[in-house]
């Protein structure tokens, strides 16, 4: 069923917007959720959350991108929950090492969201993006946005994990160095 479809079944309150939701992005979802977790059951409530939480806001709401839509839901959650339980467990290949990562470029005790205005930063980001190559583009937001690990990433694109490491640390300090010309403090 196309994305259309599902939103209207949404925007008329028909359960079966769950399913066809399910069906079509379930594993989506809970690929999200588990690159960020890293548990199964909570990746599965994280999936099930988002489910309730586009419920909630589909209407108001009416998503052009479904999958971006249910995306950013299932990222967020699960980041919460891993905020929550992260006096718990740390490090690891996915989301604390990514993570870990990106926060070794902000100088301050503060978070980046305290730092600079989360809308300013990210056309910031996103303007460092287009200037990437397309390989680029899709290693840094493989890792950083949907957090796979580096192995998973080299065997999708069919490249060496090295090279994987080396193009996220080489982007990384071009990132930095963007960030900078424009005034942000890192």
């Amino acid at each position: 069923m196309d994305d259309s479809r599902i939103v209207a079944l949404f925007l008329a309150r028909d359960e079966a917007a769950i399913t066809h939701t399910d069906r079509k992005y379930g594993p989506y979802c809970r690929t999200i959720s588990f690159n960020i977790l890293e548990d199964r059951h909570d990746a599965e409530e994280c999936t099930n959350d988002t489910y309730l939480q586009a419920w909630n806001t589909i209407p108001p709401q009416r998503p052009h991108s479904l999958q971006a839509y249910l995306g950013r839901i299932v990222r967020n959650l699960s980041l919460n929950k891993r905020r929550a339980k992260q006096a718990q467990k740390r490090g690891g290949e996915g989301y604390a090492a990514a993570y870990e990562e990106l926060e070794q470029m902000v100088s301050s005790p503060s978070s980046v969201e305290e730092s600079v205005d989360e809308l300013v930063l990210r056309d910031l980001i996103e303007r460092f993006l287009d200037e990437q190559t397309e390989q680029n583009r899709r290693i840094f937001i493989a890792r950083y946005w949907y957090f796979e690990s580096v192995r998973s990433i080299a065997s999708k694109l069919g490249i060496s994990q090295s090279l994987v490491k080396t193009t996220l640390l080489r982007m990384r300090n071009a990132l930095r160095e963007h960030l900078e010309r424009e005034g942000v403090s890192v």
